[in-house]
C-alpha cells in the first residue's frame, strides 16, 4: 500500500495529515506552497482539477475533500478509531465534523479570501469583520462542545480516541488567532486544543509544517 497527502502547512489537510501519522503508516508527504501558486500547476491540476488541498492518492488513485479523506482512513485503519464505531455517535461526529468543514471553513474563507466571493473592495472590505464576527460565535459553539465531551468523560471529541475532530479543532482555533480572534477569548477550547498539540502525532505534523497555534499579530 502507498498513501501519499498532498498537503499545505496550515490548511485544512492539517487534518488527513495527522490521521497519517497517527496511523502509524509510512505514508509520503508531499507540500504545495499556496502561496506561490502550486496548487494551480498543470502536475497537480492533473490530480485534483480543483487545484485545493488535501488529496490522498492511494495506490495511484487520488481521493479529494477532507471528509471523504477522512472516512477513507478511517475504514483503512479502523482499529485505530479515527471516528466513532457505534452508529449514533458515528453520525453525530460526522455530523459535527461537517459543521466544521461547510460551514466554520467557509466562514473563514470569507475572511480571509474575501476576493473569492466578490469582485468589489468595498464589499471584500465589509465580507472581514462581518464573517469575523460569525466565526467567533462559532469558536464559541465548538468551545461547547468541547466542554460537553469532558463533562461525558470523554479524552477526546469523538471518544476515546484522538481523531479528526480534536484536528479540525486544532485548525479552526488557529484560523481564529489569524482573524484576530483572542486565543483567550475561549480558554476551555485554547486549553483543549494544547492538549491536542502535545500528542506526539500532531506534534510531529505541526513541526513538518512548522506552524504557530497562535497566529495573533504581536505588538
Amino acid at each position: 500500500m502507498h498513501l501519499k497527502l498532498y498537503f499545505a502547512p496550515g490548511a485544512c489537510s492539517f487534518v488527513p495529515h495527522v490521521l497519517l501519522e497517527l496511523s502509524g503508516t509510512e505514508f509520503e508527504p508531499c507540500m504545495l506552497k499556496l502561496h506561490k501558486g502550486e496548487q494551480h500547476s498543470p502536475e497537480y491540476k492533473a490530480i485534483n482539477p480543483h487545484g485545493q488541498v488535501p488529496v490522498l492518492v492511494h495506490d495511484g488513485q487520488p481521493i479529494t475533500q477532507v471528509l471523504a479523506i477522512t472516512l477513507h482512513l478511517d475504514q483503512l485503519f479502523a482499529h485505530k478509531g479515527f471516528l466513532p464505531a457505534e452508529p449514533m455517535a458515528r453520525a453525530r461526529a460526522l455530523s459535527t465534523l461537517a459543521w466544521m468543514n461547510n460551514t466554520v471553513h467557509t466562514t473563514f474563507a470569507h475572511i480571509f479570501l474575501p476576493q473569492k466571493f466578490s469582485d468589489q473592495p468595498e464589499v471584500q472590505a465589509a465580507l472581514k469583520p462581518f464573517n469575523t464576527g460569525l466565526f467567533r460565535g462559532m469558536l464559541g459553539e465548538l468551545q461547547a462542545i468541547v466542554t460537553h465531551a469532558e463533562q461525558q468523560g470523554h479524552a477526546w471529541l469523538g471518544g476515546a480516541h484522538l481523531g479528526a475532530l480534536d484536528a479540525y479543532s486544532l485548525t479552526l482555533f488557529r484560523w481564529g488567532t489569524m482573524a484576530g480572534i483572542g486565543a483567550d477569548e475561549h480558554p476551555a477550547l485554547r486549553d483543549f486544543v494544547l492538549k491536542v498539540a502535545a500528542e506526539p502525532a500532531v506534534a510531529r505534523v505541526i513541526a513538518r509544517e512548522r506552524l504557530q497555534l497562535n497566529m495573533a499579530p504581536t505588538a
